[in-house]
């Protein structure tokens, strides 16, 4: 009980933290809905021309594109998460403090991002999802058990996001600089989650290793459940599968890194 009190607390932290930036809020909602009206009008066009693309019809590619603008900084699909404060305690040499708490490291880290991540849903990621549900055809589900199962694979995304990022941010250990991994890493999660255009679109074997990578977890698991065209148990399994080897990856080489670790700068 000791140890789960801890955890939520850094949850609870990390909520508040973030809560702070009000401003950044404030411009993150504007920029989010903006972007979301120029892929709104995007994909509307490219309906027009393709319709039922991807299986969708109009007023669920419309949807995909606000769940997408909802997600974007709650799963740090574009950078933003923990894991740029925690490359920087590590190329600074403060992670040192972090090994001696009497918490487990990817945990805290963990608990600090959903955290992170549970008030950029609430704080920036539901606005323009509202937004755009008032001003546009949408697609929402009128069945509560469809919104609870919706809300179950947000959950397994929020896991998978942090297994991918936390991996990333212990490259830190073994560079000089994680500038160019970052980098890699929003250059894959945004084509991969299919943030750009829905996985569903892209055309054969492609298609397949895209939706078979863990980036697909982010956006097109969640948005897929919400409208319908997957079964959540099986969708859970597929997340929870990426989210356990995600995580059993980042406790191995948490471990590599703590053994054999010079600090950079310290």
């Amino acid at each position: 009980m000791g140890a789960g009190r801890l955890y939520a607390a850094v949850a609870a932290g990390g909520f508040r933290r973030y809560a702070t930036y009000r401003a950044a809020t404030a411009a993150g909602v504007f920029t989010n809905t903006v972007f979301g009206l120029i892929l709104v009008y995007t994909y509307l066009a490219l309906w027009d021309v393709r319709p039922h693309l991807g299986g969708y019809d109009r007023a669920q590619a419309v949807t995909y594109v606000w769940l997408g603008q909802a997600f974007l900084s709650t799963l740090a699909i574009g950078g933003g998460g923990v894991e740029d404060e925690l490359m920087e305690r590590i190329r600074t040499g403060d992670i040192a403090i972090d090994l001696y708490r009497p918490a487990d490291l990817q945990l805290w880290w963990l608990a600090a991002d959903l955290g992170r991540a549970m008030f950029q849903l609430v704080g920036r990621g539901i606005v323009p999802f509202v937004f755009g549900a008032l001003f546009f055809p949408v697609a929402l589900p009128t069945d509560p058990l469809t919104w609870a199962a919706f809300l179950g694979a947000v959950l397994l995304a929020m896991l998978v996001s942090f297994g991918i990022r936390f991996l990333v941010a212990l490259s830190a250990f073994w560079l000089m600089d994680g500038t160019g991994v970052v980098q890699m890493a929003w250059l894959a999660g945004y084509f991969c989650s299919g943030m750009l255009l829905p996985l569903n679109v892209f055309p054969g074997a492609l298609g397949e290793v895209v939706r078979a990578l863990p980036w697909s977890s982010l956006l097109q698991a969640p948005a897929d459940v919400l409208l319908g065209h997957a079964v959540p148990l099986s969708t859970y399994a597929f997340q929870g599968a990426w989210a356990v080897a995600l995580l059993a990856a980042g406790r191995l080489l948490q471990s590599a890194a703590t053994r054999r670790v010079v600090v950079q700068g310290g």
